[in-house]
């Protein structure tokens, strides 16, 4: 689930990816988070995910700390 915020987020321009979009946005809602709740949280797939997390992580969008996953 997705919680709403007052807040205007805005999207790095070369976030092609709806996939990669939604996942960019859950963190920036919702903070730190590991991969299950990444995945129940979008209802997506766990390979799906460390796909989309693996680009974003090379893109120095997102950083890994263990197995805890938030934005750069």
């Amino acid at each position: 689930m997705i919680t709403q915020s007052k807040h205007a987020v805005e999207v790095p321009t070369d976030l092609r990816s709806p996939r990669a979009k939604l996942v960019y946005l859950f963190l920036s809602m919702n903070g730190t988070t590991s991969i299950t709740e990444l995945q129940d949280g979008l209802n997506m797939k766990k390979i799906s995910l460390y796909s989309i997390l693996k680009t974003l992580e090379k893109q120095d969008v997102i950083s890994k700390d263990g197995e805890r996953y938030a934005l750069a």
